[in-house]
């Protein structure tokens, strides 16, 4: 008696509402110590509080098919058979997510296809975290709009076959449902006025920068014109003394070769002259040779210091 249908129960999809639960998972629920002790005599009031109660969802599990609550709860809804409003309310309701769960399951179950685009697709918006029991009987998190969307997709759910409903392209050719409304669309045409807006502030910023850059070129070019005598004058100066200069040099060399030359003659006819006084004995010639070499090594010093003064100003003369 505990397990039959209440008279009042009409035919879903032309069958008893139980029987769109498997036999086997059907005689594994009513020998269920939940279902014996929770489930006994459950009326339509009392059987929220029991959805209150419950902490994650989920099919079958372990060895020996045991049924979760959540599963226990679906089959006793198909048993009693609860009014659509209570069904709209379970779904309406926000504060306890699992609630809302199982009565989108059995409306899924249950339900028209226009009533499941109707009542499930809003839940889409809904993103709190579920816990759900695989068959190995650990948990894992789904989300809500996760499992909205595997009840309008998939072919089973929570270990139940479930009924077969049109696709929502042809209720909408056949004008029994109007086109989808996504939220994201509106967040989409947001975000791309956003992003126009954006590009023409770019486009005026970078506007301004290239008049100033403009501006700017012109005064330069007119400051330009300006000093243009003053600098001429410069350069004439800058090369009028690098000229001066070079004329200079080649004087220098002409005259540090010419030096060169009389020091190196010089050097040999005393060493002639300090050989002869050396064959005669004379004692004056270790006095001429270090007089010599001291003048050699001093000349020979200038030379360096003005080879280097040189070299700089070649190098400043580069630089200009």
């Amino acid at each position: 008696m505990a397990n039959r249908t209440v008279k009042e129960a009409k035919n879903i999809h032309g069958t008893n509402p139980q029987y769109l639960v498997e036999k086997i998972i059907r005689s594994r629920i009513y020998d269920s110590k939940y279902w014996k002790e929770q489930c006994f005599a459950l009326t339509a009031e009392l059987l929220v509080d029991k959805a209150m109660e419950l902490r994650f969802i989920g099919g079958v599990y372990g060895g020996n098919i045991k049924p979760t609550q959540f599963l226990c709860l679906t089959l006793k809804m198909l048993q009693i058979q609860p009014e659509k409003d209570i069904v709209v309310e379970f779904i309406k309701n926000e504060e306890f997510k699992y609630v809302r769960a199982l009565g989108a399951f059995y409306l899924r179950l249950t339900g028209s296809a226009l009533d499941c685009y109707k009542y499930l697709e809003p839940l889409y918006n809904d993103n709190r975290k579920l816990r759900r029991q695989n068959r190995a009987g650990q948990y894992e998190i789904v989300h809500m709009d996760d499992f909205i969307d595997e009840l309008l997709r998939s072919d089973r759910v929570c270990d139940i076959i479930l009924p077969r409903i049109q696709k929502r392209t042809v209720l909408e050719e056949n004008n029994e449902l109007e086109p989808k409304i996504s939220s994201l669309d509106e967040d989409l045409d947001d975000d791309v006025v956003s992003d126009e807006e954006a590009g023409a502030d770019r486009n005026e910023e970078t506007k301004k920068p290239s008049l100033l850059s403009k501006k700017r070129s012109r005064r330069g070019h007119s400051r330009s014109r300006s000093r243009s005598p003053i600098g001429s004058g410069l350069r004439e100066q800058r090369t009028g003394r690098t000229r001066d200069y070079d004329t200079q040099l080649e004087d220098y060399s002409r005259q540090r070769d010419r030096d060169r030359e009389r020091d190196r003659f010089g050097v040999s006819s005393s060493s002639t002259s300090n050989r002869h006084w050396e064959d005669r004995g004379g004692s004056g010639t270790n006095y001429r040779r270090d007089e010599y070499r001291d003048d050699y090594r001093r000349e020979d010093y200038k030379d360096r210091r003005y080879d280097n003064r040189d070299s700089r100003n070649e190098r400043d003369r580069r630089r200009h």
